[in-house]
């Protein structure tokens, strides 16, 4: 959680509070590529990519 708390006070103090939805998004997607990587999803997962 060290790094979350360090993140963020990066992101505010160097105002770059606008990188915090890509951030998101980025973990998001790699979530879902990991958790869907076995099951019948992936042919249809890997077809948006």
């Amino acid at each position: 959680m060290d790094f979350i708390s360090e993140l963020w006070q990066f992101l505010s103090i160097r105002k770059k509070l606008w990188l915090l939805p890509v951030i998101t998004i980025l973990l998001v997607l790699a979530l879902l590529i990991v958790f869907v990587q076995g099951s019948a999803l992936a042919p249809f997962i890997y077809s948006v990519f």
